[in-house]
């Protein structure tokens, strides 16, 4: 397998898309109200919406730039509007009528003809035939005008530089005031026969077609709300994901609240009409493209509408809180009403996946007691201290040695947690027999090495094996710390704990939280690579949104013989007389005045070698030819000991010659490097057994080399801690062309063969 990180297209396959396609269009809205733009049809789009306070409004967006797309699949970035004539057919209810003061309006943002920064106002209605809510309308963005009133009050507008467009939904009740509505209003609005007309009507759009690959795909709606399920979906499929998409119903969007935006509500249905409307629609469009769509609940919940008897809290009333912000909040497994609340939502969610054709698949998403950052354990709500007995013990710290009443507790807590998510498996398969259901545990936390206790409350027996149908295990703190030691001890640990072999195990490799990190998508991909070598069931990347974000590309390699390698030496005995040449891609531009600009393609040297010199006798000859015939010529890469370097320090190494890194206290793999001076060149083919290492200046035994060069301590050095290493190595070269020459004669006449040789470079982190 491989990746690349796609910044922007540049040869790549294009199609164009009409402007105004219903698939581009994005939602946004402030909290509390929800909405949510499905597509109807291939020329039309609907918004559903639910306002909680008067003031609550949601804009309709088409943007200028393409912010939700890959970069090889987002359309290109077109300001100039004035050649497009926009025609679509408008019904609504439930929100404020066409005519009405504060009624739709398309708000163009962008710059005037003198480039300064503008916003207009179009009022539909001055553009509408028929009534308030069933009308035509039409738009020529060459003869467009702002205003309430036209002709007296227009405001033309200038198209010609726009960076999006909005129209305004808004509640009949409308005011600008934040008062809460006396009960939520539901509405929608629909456009329909939409087309685009004119000169500027057509946009390009990347068109590429990843070949479908083993890695699968995690999604959330959290994160995608604001999009067509359309849109996400043809992302996946474009960039070759197949088989199951693992999707989030989230923490913070689908709800229903009471009235004025409250707390959470059971009242008219589990999802908000928005939530609903749009995962039908991406059910629907899944089964379609032949999906599989595995549903995940978790125990988290948006802590402002979270009633307060249903969080979890720590011994002094603190309630469990996330780092998010705003944060969320934990539910607790032993309150009965959170439950309730958690069984109703999978139930309809399930209900959805049914309904569109779907074969039933539900994962419980990471559910466990919340672990405060200073080891403060949230088991003492009032639920969960009537249900431990109504005085549990104080743990003041999970990280701090425990007594056996201390940890009974905790047996205790796992003992509620697990029959909470056996309630919850119940009333999923209550609505759907069959539904396979899985387990998501995170193990970083939940196997957590400071706090060994913390498995008994976080990873219970009572999830063994048939508890689930599979187990899926995410560990992406050590992956992106490159902490591949750690990851395997404890995906092993969790399989080993609940009885579920690798065939039953599926694995979400990696999360890159913020596009400053991308670089952490090479672990992900070795991670997502580990994973498929054991023989996981699935293996998931997480997430799209950051997938796309980041233009992350997967695919598979196919197999190639010119990247093949042999582990063996080229004969010493003809080799140690190689002639040596470094070499370096520098351009240099001199100016006129006899000025230089150096650019230095290349970050290191690559290295030629002629091994003709080595070649004295027929025998050597023998050797030679014999060698270059198993190679394939330059098909095959192999080692060459460099005459001139091939040690880390001296003649004889030591564990003190190269700092390869500085411990963080979670990182255990470093890459063993050469420095020469401020350039790094990275060792791939050490010597077995030539290796030592030592931390902060002590030699240790504790620790194995692995393919690559890398060097894997048992564990983790402190953070700030100096690692360094000894060794000798190897380069990896091939022969530099595809023919070999020599005779009896070059010898009798007392001139060298020549046998160039190149060093060959090895994708390696």
């Amino acid at each position: 397998m491989a990746y690349w990180l796609a910044r922007a297209r540049t040869h790549q396959a294009e199609g164009v898309i009409s402007r105004f396609d219903p698939r581009f269009w994005t939602v946004d809205f402030p909290r509390p109200m929800m909405a949510a733009v499905t597509t109807i049809a291939p020329d039309a789009l609907r918004v559903d919406a639910v306002f909680y306070r008067k003031n609550d409004l949601a804009g309709l967006i088409w943007a200028a730039e393409d912010r939700f797309d890959h970069p090889l699949l987002a359309y290109e970035t077109a300001r100039d509007f004035r050649g497009c004539r926009l025609a679509f057919r408008w019904r609504s209810a439930g929100v404020r009528p066409l005519d009405a003061v504060d009624g739709p309006v398309l708000t163009i943002e962008g710059r005037d003809a003198d480039g300064a920064a503008r916003t207009w106002y179009v009022r539909l209605w001055n553009y509408a035939t028929g009534t308030r809510e069933d009308a035509r309308i039409a738009i020529d963005f060459a003869d467009v005008a702002g205003g309430f009133l036209l002709p007296d009050e227009a405001v033309p507008v200038w198209a010609g530089d726009i960076d999006r467009m909005f129209v305004s939904l808004v509640p009949p009740d409308y005011d600008a005031s934040d008062t809460p509505l006396a009960q939520a209003a539901e509405g929608w609005v629909e456009m329909s026969d939409i087309v685009c007309a004119g000169s500027g009507a057509v946009l390009a759009i990347g068109d590429v077609m990843v070949p479908a690959h083993a890695l699968e795909l995690a999604s959330g709606y959290d994160d995608s709300y604001n999009l067509t399920p359309a849109r996400l979906l043809r992302n996946a499929l474009q960039l070759g994901y197949r088989g199951a998409i693992l999707q989030y119903v989230g923490m913070s969007h689908y709800f229903r609240l009471a009235a004025g935006g409250g707390i959470a509500t059971l009242s008219g249905g589990a999802l908000n009409v928005a939530a609903r409307a749009w995962q039908r629609d991406f059910a629907e469009r899944a089964r379609a493209l032949g999906y599989d769509v595995i549903w995940s609940l978790s125990y988290e919940l948006f802590d402002a509408h979270c009633p307060e008897a249903w969080k979890q809290r720590a011994w002094d009333g603190s309630p469990a809180l996330t780092g998010w912000v705003p944060p969320s909040t934990l539910l607790s497994p032993a309150h009965g009403g959170a439950m309730a609340y958690l069984r109703a939502v999978a139930a309809e969610v399930i209900g959805i996946a049914v309904a569109a054709g779907l074969a039933p698949k539900f994962q419980v998403g990471e559910p466990w007691w919340w672990v405060m950052p200073e080891g403060r354990p949230c088991l003492y709500d009032a639920a969960a201290r009537a249900a431990l007995g109504g005085a549990p013990v104080e743990i003041a710290s999970v990280r701090a040695p425990l007594p056996a009443a201390a940890i009974e507790l905790l047996d205790a807590a796992g003992a509620i947690l697990a029959d909470s998510t056996a309630a919850l498996v119940a009333a999923v398969k209550a609505v759907a027999p069959g539904c396979e259901t899985h387990l998501l545990a995170y193990l970083p936390s939940v196997l957590a090495a400071d706090a060994p206790e913390v498995r008994r409350a976080n990873l219970p027996l009572g999830w063994a094996r048939p508890a689930f149908d599979v187990l899926q295990l995410e560990d992406y703190d050590y992956v992106t710390a490159g902490n591949s030691a750690l990851s395997a001890r404890a995906i092993a640990e969790a399989q080993t704990r609940l009885g579920y072999v690798t065939g039953d195990t599926d694995y979400l490799a990696g999360f890159v939280l913020r596009p400053e990190d991308s670089a952490g998508w090479r672990e992900i991909e070795a991670a997502a690579e580990r994973a498929r070598a054991r023989g996981v069931r699935r293996g998931f990347v997480w997430a799209l949104p950051q997938v796309i974000r980041d233009g992350f590309v997967h695919f598979e390699e196919e197999a190639d013989e010119m990247q093949a390698f042999d582990d063996v030496l080229f004969p010493l005995a003809l080799g140690r007389e190689a002639e040596v040449a470094p070499e370096y891609s520098t351009a240099v531009v001199t100016s006129a005045g006899g000025h230089e600009a150096r650019n230095a393609g290349w970050a290191g040297a690559r290295t030629h070698y002629d091994v003709g010199p080595g070649v004295r006798s027929e025998a050597d000859i023998a050797t030679l030819l014999a060698f270059f015939r198993a190679r394939m010529g330059p098909a095959r890469a192999f080692r060459l000991r460099d005459p001139f370097d091939a040690s880390s320090g001296g003649a004889v190494p030591t564990p003190l010659d190269q700092q390869i890194g500085i411990g963080d206290g979670v990182a255990t793999r470093f890459a063993l490097v050469k420095h020469y001076g401020a350039v790094v060149r990275r060792i791939t083919r050490p010597v077995g057994g030539s290796v030592s290492v030592a931390v902060d200046g002590a030699v240790t035994a504790a620790f194995s080399l692995v393919d690559g060069g890398m060097i894997e301590l048992d564990a983790a050095p402190a953070p700030g801690a100096v690692v360094t290493a000894g060794f000798l190595f190897d380069v990896p070269v091939r022969f530099a062309e595809d023919s070999l020459a020599v005779s009896r004669a070059t010898f009798q006449a007392g001139s060298a063969a020549s046998v160039p040789l190149i060093e060959v470079r090895e994708d390696v982190a």
